[in-house]
């Protein structure tokens, strides 16, 4: 078995959970600042920190076993076919501070945007890298 394409392929799909990712929680995050004088709004994010913990545990699976498994959470679902399905939660400390200072709010929105671009860009320069290598490859 060739367990160099198997790495590949597991890489890429890593590299696009992480894209699809942070793709949907950058449209949460500005849905945050658009919607700060709507009336009942409650600010929401995703649990980046689980997210980060269920890759690095399909990352040490795969390490010791060969395989890639991404388990679900409540909040994080794996399709079979490749989706990803990601439930955002209230953001109990943004709805804090928006209480307390729109504008520290509108900060820490930003910063967050900034954080998760940071992370797509990163992610999607990786996955291109990994593309022309493959197709280098054939």
């Amino acid at each position: 078995m060739n367990y160099t394409s198997l790495i590949i392929d597991n890489i890429t799909e890593l590299l696009t959970k992480i894209v699809e990712f942070t793709q949907t929680r950058q449209k949460i995050l500005i849905q945050n600042i658009y919607d700060i004088h709507s009336p009942g709004f409650a600010p929401k994010d995703f649990l980046v920190d689980e997210f980060s913990a269920l890759l690095n545990d399909a990352i040490d699976e795969h390490i010791q076993n060969q395989r890639l498994v991404l388990r679900d959470t409540e909040n994080t679902k794996f399709g079979f076919d490749g989706a990803i399905e990601v439930k955002p939660v209230i953001d109990t400390y943004a709805e804090e501070l928006l209480e307390e200072s729109q504008n520290e709010y509108i900060k820490l929105q930003i910063n967050k945007l900034l954080e998760n671009s940071l992370n797509q860009r990163i992610a999607a320069e990786l996955l291109r890298q990994r593309q022309r290598a493959i197709s280098s490859d054939y």
